[in-house]
């Protein structure tokens, strides 16, 4: 007979980290499907963690990328049997909040902004500009809606019809997959105004499922023994320490616009 006693491990839950603006690969630092692929199938696949954890703290960004990174959370949460839970920190709006209904269930600060569940283009007009200064702009294209919403020129009223039609079914994307993740969780009203509210006034609108912070809610789920393992990309040096492009510089301008709506 054996004398040996099975040893129990303390269940893992894996930990990533979803944070800043979304944005198409190239932009240093910003959250992206290729930039995320290798944390994300890690963190479900390592170790046969109990669960996954999101912390999310980010005022949205590119829509093609937030659907990238949920699909694949979803995807890797069905095939492991793996329950998902997001913990929203100062900010989970437009993007942000996309990312956070790729979990089972949502916890917020109190103080945490949820929403703005829109689509929404800003730019610049400068026509003005070089007209003051005798600057005569030469554009020649193929094809007559090739120059689409140039800050250049005037803006036009076909222009603002066309991105308008092409705002719509993203934003129709946008609340189907609300309303496939939270389904009868949700109040009546209409939540997909991009109207933001904070804490308590996210729980009573369905849009999150309590007041929790992340390691408290996960011992109390998982046990006081629970082992939280953190996940996020791997960056070389070069990465680290490169000197900031002026397409970066003009890049993070955009990024402080985005927080600043949020009063962040």
């Amino acid at each position: 007979m054996s004398n040996l006693i099975p040893i129990q491990r303390s269940p893992r839950v894996a930990v990533i980290r979803l944070a800043g603006v979304i944005a198409a690969a190239g932009r240093r630092g910003a959250p992206n499907d290729a930039g995320l692929a290798e944390t994300i199938e890690r963190a479900f696949r390592k170790g046969r963690p109990v669960a996954v954890a999101l912390a999310v703290n980010s005022p949205g960004g590119a829509p093609a990328q937030t659907a990238l990174i949920a699909g694949r959370i979803r995807r890797l949460a069905a095939e492991k049997g793996v329950k998902v839970h997001a913990f929203v920190e100062d900010v989970a709006a437009s993007g942000g909040y996309w990312l956070a209904c790729a979990a089972d269930d949502i916890w917020v600060d109190a103080s945490s902004v949820v929403g703005s569940i829109g689509v929404i283009s800003a730019s610049f007009g400068f026509h003005d500009f070089l007209t003051r200064h005798g600057i005569e702009r030469r554009v020649h294209t193929a094809g007559t809606s090739k120059s689409f919403l140039d800050p250049f020129q005037p803006e036009k009223p076909e222009d603002i019809a066309r991105l308008q039609a092409l705002q719509a079914p993203i934003h129709d994307a946008f609340i189907a997959q609300v309303r496939a993740r939270r389904g009868p969780r949700l109040a009546a009203g209409d939540l997909f105004t991009g109207e933001v509210w904070v804490g308590t006034q996210a729980v009573e609108k369905g849009l999150a499922d309590g007041i929790a912070h992340l390691v408290p809610k996960l011992k109390e789920l998982y046990g006081e023994k629970v082992k939280l393992v953190h996940y996020g990309p791997r960056r070389g040096l070069l990465r680290r320490f490169a000197a900031e492009t002026l397409s970066e510089a003009l890049g993070q301008v955009e990024e402080r616009a985005l927080w600043a709506r949020y009063g962040l």
